[in-house]
């Protein structure tokens, strides 16, 4: 895929600072975070191959969706950036990091971390796949028809503002959905191994989320030797949703840091 066809947005001045969205979004995830780190960066917003307004691909992998992001950094003509990614965007966020290090100053990674994950999200792949988007009439059916399968509001809500109305009568999904279930395995996936990084690297974990796990210290003391680990209280898996305000303190804290 050409690196020009990727979607983004930019905002603010100041070293270059890429945000990356997980599973399932879209840049504007992480827009109350992207808004008070503007601030102080020049903050790109990125749609991944597959997901928003970025095109279609018919593959996925960390390892692909590093070298499209490389591509597009180069396009830029950025040399050395900030990362931080969420989830399936912190998964990118480290592969790139650990195959193109020179291209990172710092790393910021939210609430997960580089080890093969067993499947989360076969509740919300059986929903969105028996939708037959083609004879839906409206957003309410649908988030009706979700329910079954994914009973969180929130969830709902998140995974619907992919739902966009088709010209041609009913709605369409504007992700790529058939291959990211396809890939789903290779998105949630160990991050490479036998590579560090020598940088700085902060972890974000959700305070109620069991995605970033002491378990997994290990692993992320491998490949980021100098990883520190934050946890952001009575939070979950979108701890950028529930705090911002916190997150991006973190953060903007942890890349000023000489």
């Amino acid at each position: 895929m050409a690196a020009s066809s990727l979607y983004f947005r930019r905002a603010g001045e100041g070293e270059p600072l890429l945000l990356i969205h997980g599973l399932f979004g879209s840049l504007e995830n992480l827009g109350a975070l992207a808004r008070p780190l503007a601030e102080s960066f020049t903050v790109y917003s990125l749609d991944l191959p597959n997901h928003g307004r970025s095109p279609q691909v018919d593959s996925m992998s960390l390892a692909s969706m590093t070298e499209t992001l490389l591509a597009w950094l180069d396009e830029q003509k950025l040399g050395q950036v900030h990362l931080l990614g969420h989830s399936l965007g912190g998964k990118v966020a480290m592969e790139l990091e650990l195959r193109h290090p020179e291209r990172v100053k710092n790393l910021a990674v939210l609430d997960i971390a580089p080890v093969d994950y067993p499947p989360h999200h076969n509740d919300v792949f059986a929903g969105l796949l028996a939708l037959d988007t083609t004879q839906l009439q409206s957003r309410s059916e649908a988030d009706h028809l979700l329910k079954a399968h994914v009973p969180e509001i929130a969830v709902r809500s998140f995974l619907l503002k992919n739902l966009v109305k088709d010209p041609q009568g009913g709605f369409a999904w504007r992700m790529n959905l058939p291959i990211i279930h396809r890939d789903y395995p290779q998105l949630i996936a160990a991050n490479r191994r036998g590579a560090s990084f020598g940088g700085n690297t902060l972890f974000i974990k959700g305070g109620n989320s069991d995605y970033l796990q002491a378990k997994y210290r290990d692993d992320i003391l491998e490949r980021f030797p100098k990883a520190a680990i934050k946890i952001v209280p009575d939070t979950g898996h979108w701890l950028h949703a529930e705090k911002p305000e916190l997150v991006a303190r973190l953060v903007k804290r942890f890349l000023q840091t000489p």
